[in-house]
């Protein structure tokens, strides 16, 4: 009996450091715009990583066929929301001029591709009121973006900074699906009825 168990945890810890090592970049790159740290900086989205990651362990042998990453995405938006007012004066990151409830949406809406229905029932609101969320959070992002000089060419000072670099959109998931890959089905898009998403600056 003790060999079985000891053989069980082997085999999930192996499954679970696999899964990591192919999500955990991106899924802290979605931590750290859900933050507002600044690349290279990202102490407080790696605690929220972490203790998402831990929840995801705990119930790694009753995913039953679940994909890791999206229940791991699901748990990060869950303890970010809860904990939203931790981070109410970001640090300069990419998304730091929204609000915890804007970056909350924009990244699960533009950066994970989820479905507005779904992201809606994710955060218990309305589907509408993701809409204008998203909108209004799109809106700010584009106000802060610099003019183009009359040469087409953008002025070098006051650029933003861009989304950062996340891993490949192909990188593997232990269910074999691709990390970057939202909700089945789904993209960056999709379900928004409109196309003020486009150009946020929020990219995989």
């Amino acid at each position: 009996m003790r060999d079985r168990r000891a053989a069980r945890d082997g085999r999930r810890a192996r499954e679970f450091e696999a899964f990591v090592a192919g999500a955990g970049g991106r899924l802290l790159h979605a931590a750290a715009l859900l933050t507002g740290e600044p690349t290279g900086d990202t102490e407080a989205a790696e605690r929220l990583l972490t203790a998402a990651l831990a929840r995801t362990y705990a119930r790694w042998d009753r995913l039953r066929g679940e994909d890791p990453y999206d229940h791991t995405r699901r748990t990060l938006a869950a303890l970010f929301a809860h904990r939203g007012h931790r981070y109410r004066h970001p640090r300069g990151g990419t998304l730091a001029r929204l609000t915890p409830q804007e970056r909350l949406v924009l990244v699960l809406r533009l950066y994970e591709g989820v479905a507005e229905e779904q992201t809606a029932a994710a955060l218990g609101l309305p589907a509408e009121r993701v809409r204008a969320i998203c909108t209004r959070a799109v809106t700010a992002m584009r106000s802060a973006a610099p003019r183009r000089g009359a040469t087409g060419t953008p002025p070098s000072a006051g650029t933003p900074p861009s989304a950062g670099t996340s891993p490949s959109a192909g990188t593997p998931s232990s269910t074999g699906r691709p990390a970057a890959t939202g909700a089945a089905g789904t993209g960056a898009a999709a379900g928004t009825g409109s196309g003020a998403e486009a150009g946020a600056g929020v990219a995989p």
